[in-house]
């Protein structure tokens, strides 16, 4: 049984280190592609593999079709939307991420770049403190329980919406629920997102829902730029210059962003989950689940079906 590691960006060499031990321990023999930039060799590595670990690597139809005895793809981390789900379903290969083993990293970036924000990044100039703001939350899974945690030692004020929680639950993990997306960024001075790219996410956060904001308002993004809609959030923070815009993922329209000085910040890449814990984490959780379905076949962390 081969597990092949195929990872443009590479893990640290302790995840790897851990992953080989998790692998080989359980008898199969682990293979490493790292910093690749050919796609072909991608497709050269994958030909004889029967378990992959990918990060941010996607996973199209072709690697699919050229790994013919692959059974299980695992994405090292939370977002999967680099894994064609599809063509995986197509040839019985189960798809898995690794839920939860970045979540804290990704809660402390937010943190980080709020302060950032609201200290006018850092121009000498006056800025604000984030004690007493009330800080939203789209979604409230790990990432955002996560965020909460932190904010709450900052004295705000946490709120948030989750279409698939109840308001009980969402009050069971300490912090206030709100009724719906549009009051939750009526109500609060900073809202976070925390929601995957699905298609009825993709574009959704833009001039009607952010224009509901109050003055002052501040939106940060740690989840997919997709959920976007740019030219819609451009428009109005062209409209209304006490908005503001930080994120972990770098838009399409950087550069027009950029115009708006002082008011938006993004990392040049994505840095959520780069810590060398989550880092960590993430690569042996992704080596702990596979082992896992081939010896029991646990498919806990499937994300096709």
């Amino acid at each position: 049984m081969k597990v092949l590691v195929a990872t443009e960006k590479p893990f640290a060499k302790v995840a790897v280190d851990g992953i080989r031990e998790v692998v080989e321990k359980n008898g199969y023999e682990l293979a490493l592609l790292e910093k690749y930039t050919d796609v072909n060799d991608l497709y050269k590595a994958v030909a004889d593999a029967d378990a992959l670990i990918v990060r941010s690597d996607k996973v199209t139809k072709e690697v699919i079709d050229h790994a013919k005895n692959l059974k299980i793809v695992v994405r090292a981390g939370a977002g999967y939307d680099n894994l064609d789900l599809e063509a995986c379903t197509a040839r019985g290969i189960v798809a898995m991420n690794t839920p939860g083993q970045n979540s804290n990293a990704v809660a402390e970036l937010v943190m980080g770049m709020l302060v950032y924000c609201v200290r006018n990044f850092y121009n000498g100039k006056s800025g604000s403190e984030l004690m007493g703001k009330k800080l939203g939350l789209l979604a409230f899974g790990n990432v955002g329980r996560n965020v909460a945690r932190i904010a709450k030692g900052f004295g705000m004020e946490v709120y948030a919406f989750d279409q698939f929680l109840t308001a009980k639950q969402i009050e069971d993990g300490g912090v206030h629920a709100v009724d719906n997306r549009d009051a939750l960024f009526e109500q609060c001075d900073i809202v976070s997102l925390h929601i995957p790219a699905t298609p009825e996410t993709k574009q959704s956060i833009g001039y009607d829902v952010v224009g509901k904001m109050r003055k002052g308002g501040i939106l940060v993004n740690t989840a997919r730029k997709e959920v976007i809609d740019e030219a819609g959030l451009l428009k109005l923070m062209n409209e209304r210059a006490d908005i503001k815009y930080i994120s972990d993922v770098m838009p399409d329209a950087d550069a027009e962003f950029k115009k708006l000085e002082g008011r938006y910040f993004a990392t040049p890449k994505k840095m959520g989950a780069q810590t060398e814990e989550a880092n960590i984490n993430a690569g042996i959780a992704a080596a702990n689940q596979i082992a896992d379905f081939f010896k029991n076949g646990n498919k806990k962390f499937q994300v096709n079906k």
